[in-house]
């Protein structure tokens, strides 16, 4: 399917779906829907949602995944349920429960204990990523290393809790645990599992989560966001691909900064061909007069060279 495309017409069916992952599914298993759902096998996504989680997951198709290589790491906004009174070696609801609190330590919770328990949790904080995280150990996976039944500790790394609110407290749920929904406003990289572990520590209890639900990525917000099943109904009702959520010049628009550049300069960058610098930091956008982002652009000394082409030359 890939080898035979033509150039021509690839660009209109490049760009990014944002996409409202269910519970159960993988990320990968998303990324394999929506191969079938555009015809395609150039599909990647820009983050993983644990299977248990829902929520925003930004697809690219075509040369949009080799857009989503480049786009700065956003912020996140979640919203979540923390289960206190026991503690998992995944530390969420799927995983085998390591520890379990006593009847008279969750009986001492009180709702002031806890919320103060959750505001530590808020600003410039060094966070122990979970065990079960995909972040790689001598090149393998953590969570490929604790299946096989290795001890996984990773070491603490700065994040940005932005905001923490506490939204409900439930004390003495049917089974004596404590129950609390939580709204976070994060920095990527940032782990809301680690944040039910800690203060489930905090408190002497043990903690873990039990629903995740993520709501933004950056400019990416769940109210855009489609599910797998409306994705497949459009393919499966007219047998052609649904639209994208953002075609690759509104997207690159909206990820970064962006810089007029005229017809002839627009084509110099799609030959691979740099522009004078303007003083700006950081990546931007080349975007010529009628619209379309030619490539990304990165200032250094006397040249505003590419990181990415959109548009190589013949190609469009």
């Amino acid at each position: 399917m890939p080898g035979s495309e033509s150039a021509v017409g690839l660009i209109a069916r490049s760009g990014l779906v944002v996409v409202d992952k269910p519970a159960g599914m993988t990320s990968h298993d998303v990324v394999a829907r929506c191969r079938r759902v555009f015809g395609t096998r150039r599909v990647g996504h820009s983050g993983t949602l644990d299977p248990m989680a829902t929520g925003v997951l930004v697809i690219g198709v075509e040369r949009g995944t080799k857009f989503l290589a480049h786009v700065v790491t956003h912020d996140k906004r979640y919203e979540a349920t923390v289960r206190l009174g026991a503690s998992t070696v995944t530390d969420d609801v799927e995983g085998d429960v390591l520890t379990t609190a006593a009847p008279d330590a969750l009986a001492s919770l009180t709702e002031q204990r806890v919320r103060e328990a959750f505001a530590a949790q808020s600003g410039e904080i060094m966070q122990r990523p979970s065990s079960v995280s995909s972040i790689k150990v001598n090149g393998r996976r953590a969570h490929e290393l604790v299946r096989e039944g290795v001890d996984v500790v990773l070491p603490e790394r700065p994040v940005t809790v932005h905001s923490l609110d506490v939204t409900d407290v439930r004390l003495g749920a049917p089974d004596g645990a404590c129950e609390v929904d939580i709204s976070v406003h994060c920095s990527s990289g940032t782990y809301i599992r680690s944040i039910a572990r800690d203060v489930g520590e905090a408190l002497g209890v043990g903690g873990h989560l039990s629903a995740l639900r993520r709501t933004s990525v950056g400019p990416f917000d769940i109210q855009d966001a489609r599910t797998l099943d409306a994705l497949l109904q459009v393919r499966d009702t007219t047998d052609a691909a649904p639209e994208l959520s953002l075609g690759l010049d509104a997207a690159m628009s909206t990820c970064f900064p962006v810089r007029e550049v005229s017809a002839e300069e627009g084509v110099a960058l799609s030959l691979g061909k740099w522009l004078e610098p303007e003083g700006t930091k950081g990546v931007y956008a080349a975007v010529t007069p009628d619209g379309r982002a030619i490539a990304l652009l990165e200032e250094k000394g006397r040249r505003a060279a590419s990181v990415f082409v959109a548009r190589p030359a013949g190609m469009d």
